[in-house]
């Protein structure tokens, strides 16, 4: 098997369909059809991805993507979210609660697995790089999946800790929203590039417990951000 993935949503179709398209690919499937389920069941499993409705009854796919990013057992989870909502502000509220990913509603199977395999991909592969790197008194061990700021460690979701990888073992090098969508999140993206966004923005406020590193990330306006050498 692939990897363990629990897929909650309150309508059943949708989670045939998804359990249908995950397993012809080799993963153990997992359902919930509401939150309170969700929440008990990535406590008790040893689960490698979560695919979340934000719409159910119970918790919504909100509260549980904000209770399961406060716990540290369940923290490192990647959770792709499901809505069928028009407004954006429920995708950014999602991302900035730790979300990886969302598709919107409806979508394609296809797609959705695409982007599954890339998030596990990306949290889950071992890292090519041996040993540290460091800019200035922010330092990386690769080996370790470890970043620290001078004698403090930093914590990142997976998706901020690869960001950073790539800005830092590209020092001074421009990349622009959707070059960093393809190579951190793994995959030709169509759309709203805010989630690039909204996880630079993160960055830099764990960045800005040191003063001196509060800019590291630069904005190159009309292109994309970059990691000055410091």
């Amino acid at each position: 098997m692939n990897g363990n993935i629990l897929i909650v949503d309150d309508e059943g179709s949708i989670r045939e369909l998804l359990k249908f398209n995950l397993q012809k690919e080799g993963y153990q499937v997992i359902e919930a059809d509401n939150g309170n389920t969700a929440v008990a069941v990535a406590k008790t499993e040893k689960l490698d991805l979560i695919v979340l409705d934000l719409m159910l009854p119970g918790l919504d796919g909100l509260e549980v993507c904000r209770y399961l990013k406060s716990q540290h057992t369940t923290t490192a989870i990647p959770i792709i979210m499901l809505t069928a909502k028009n407004e954006e502000i429920d995708k950014i509220i999602g991302l900035e609660l730790g979300a990886d990913d969302y598709m919107t509603k409806p979508f394609s199977p296809r797609e959705l697995v695409a982007r599954i395999k890339a998030v596990l991909r990306r949290s889950g592969k071992e890292q090519s790089i041996a040993g540290e790197l460091a800019v200035g008194r922010l330092k990386f061990n690769f080996s370790r999946y470890e970043a620290y700021l001078g004698k403090e460690k930093l914590e990142f979701t997976p998706k901020e800790y690869e960001l950073l990888k790539l800005f830092i073992t590209n020092i001074g090098k421009v990349f622009t929203r959707e070059q960093l969508l393809e190579k951190v999140w793994g995959y030709e993206y169509f759309g709203d590039t805010r989630t690039v966004d909204v996880h630079v923005r993160h960055l830099r406020a764990k960045l800005a417990h040191d003063t001196e590193y509060a800019e590291a990330i630069e904005t190159v306006r009309g292109v994309g951000y970059r990691l000055k050498d410091i």
